[in-house]
């Protein structure tokens, strides 16, 4: 098939808020930018398909000062609170951008003032997509990148992929890329993650950018029975109960520990009816997705006991991702970027999960200085930017080691089976772990030997080797967290030790290693 050869300053993977954001200010920057989504830029992932709260906290230094201290001891003490003022920073003045610039509609609280601490998705990502597109961003919609491309000195040089509706390959060379593809969630059919099966990640350790945090990873939302609704900021107001009627006892909207548990016994339901009159109203307002199944089907979650279950969201509602190194977003990689989901979010949650209102922030953040820091890199390359000689970095379900063959229904099946059940990937335990990993190194071997293919074929191939790889970074770094940290729980060590108050990067491919950021002092301990 004839490749489309295309040249750019900036080239951004993804096509959610963080890569929108990306876009726009790369452009903004005077680089010329084309971005590539795997879906239709606008309407595709998590945020698209629902809607997210915000970290948008007015630049009040006491409120912005309780805003940092909520994720404090939730993250275990991981955070980074230079991090988390930028990020309120900026978040404040892209939101306040939205509300002016592109007329975004807020809804009016009852002082009549705009509650810019939440955003409808289907309408943001439209408006989002409009922007980028008035700026001169040349968008590339249902072209799934497959791999990243290198100069000889090894810096990102552009970056490959596939073109569905057109069925042809094509090239992006570019000075800089930015990874904004989302976080990984193993196709566990969460609402609008499809799409988020851990590429970005696979791309920037083939080109031997590092991870961070990836033993944060556990993240399980809730969802009524059969949907796929995972917006769980609203269990805060249930109840659960057992199958037998009984209240189950500690569990809540964020203690999902005892859901889990009960879930691998029975049923589990669920009634909203701690939410006042007022409450309902503004949950409605809010979230109208959430309450489209209960409409379908009938029921009035607010009277009426509904049953749940728990959807594996792994990195997507989690806090690991690629690593970054500076202000700018900028990889461990000459040339490469992260941002949104496919970057850690540590910086500013520690090892708790960002939910919506964080990570949206954080999208919205990381996109504008991950942009802007690739224009800059690309335009310090001169002309030579989109004119070097490159080198395809893809190899894993892109170009097997061995004779081929191999099927990637059962990679990601394999790989499924290790990390959606919640007695494995949830309520975590060295012997459960242990053999766990043992599995997927195995089909890590096979499939590097096995899986591959071109075209349409060579997308679900990459998704099934990014997952396996993803989970390997997961379990090897829980492995290495014997303590209870955050979100990290080990039922094995169940308290924290102040000795391990530390981030873990990981990395590699075929031979997964982990290491501690640095040693905590014996004064870091004792506070």
């Amino acid at each position: 098939m004839e490749t489309l050869d295309l040249t750019a300053d900036v080239f951004v993977a993804g096509g959610g808020p963080a890569a929108t954001w990306a876009a726009l200010h790369a452009a903004r920057d005077g680089a010329d930018v084309v971005l590539a989504d795997k879906g239709y830029c606008g309407t595709s992932g998590a945020t698209a398909a629902a809607g997210t709260g915000v970290w948008y906290v007015p630049p009040d230094p006491a409120a912005r000062e309780a805003a940092m201290d909520s994720r404090e001891e939730l993250g275990g003490r991981l955070a980074d609170r230079r991090w988390a003022a930028r990020v309120l920073d900026e978040t404040y003045e892209r939101v306040n951008e939205l509300a002016v610039a592109a007329r975004f509609p807020f809804p009016a609280g009852p002082d009549g003032r705009q509650l810019r601490n939440g955003l409808h998705g289907p309408e943001y990502l439209r408006r989002m997509r409009i922007l980028v597109r008035r700026a001169g961003v040349r968008v590339l919609d249902h072209s799934p990148v497959t791999e990243l491309l290198a100069d000889p000195s090894g810096a990102v040089a552009g970056a490959a992929g596939y073109q569905r509706q057109g069925r042809q390959p094509y090239r992006v060379r570019a000075g800089a890329v930015v990874l904004a593809t989302g976080g990984c969630a193993f196709l566990s059919k969460a609402l609008g993650c499809d799409v988020n099966t851990g590429d970005g990640a696979l791309f920037a350790a083939e080109a031997g950018a590092e991870l961070s945090g990836m033993e944060f990873s556990n993240a399980y939302g809730i969802a009524p029975e059969g949907t796929s609704v995972t917006k769980t900021a609203f269990y805060h107001f249930a109840t659960f109960f057992r199958a037998d009627g009984s209240v189950l006892e500690g569990a809540s909207g964020v203690r999902r520990s005892p859901i889990a548990r009960e879930l691998l016994r029975g049923r589990v339901f669920c009634r909203l009816d701690r939410a006042d009159e007022q409450a309902r109203a503004a949950m409605r307002l809010a979230q109208p997705n959430f309450f489209l199944a209960f409409d379908r089907m009938g029921i009035d979650p607010f009277a009426e006991k509904f049953p749940i279950t728990l959807i594996a969201e792994g990195t997507v509602r989690g806090t690991g991702g690629i690593r970054i190194v500076s202000d700018d977003c900028a990889t461990t990689v000459p040339g490469l970027y992260a941002a949104g989901d496919a970057a850690t979010r540590e910086l500013i949650c520690g090892g708790f999960t960002g939910g919506g209102s964080h990570n949206a922030a954080w999208a919205i953040s990381s996109g504008t200085w991950a942009g802007r820091g690739a224009a800059r890199y690309a335009r310090s390359l001169g002309s030579r930017a989109g004119s070097r000689r490159t080198l395809a970095l893809g190899e894993a379900g892109l170009r097997p080691g061995g004779p081929g063959g191999g099927d990637h229904r059962e990679v990601i099946a394999a790989v499924q089976r290790e990390v959606l059940p919640y007695d494995k990937n949830y309520l975590r335990h060295g012997k459960v772990l242990t053999p766990a990993l043992a599995s997927l190194d195995d089909v890590w071997t096979t499939l590097r030997a096995s899986l591959g293919g071109t075209g349409e074929l060579s997308v679900r191939t990459r998704q099934a080797a990014a997952m396996a790889a993803h989970a390997r970074w997961m379990y090897r770094s829980a492995l290495a967290r014997t303590e209870t940290r955050g979100m990290a729980k080990r039922l094995d060590f169940p308290s924290p030790d102040p000795a391990q108050r530390h981030r873990l990067h990981t990395g590699g491919l075929d031979t997964v290693w982990v290491r501690p950021e640095r040693t905590v002092t014996e004064a870091e301990a004792a506070s």
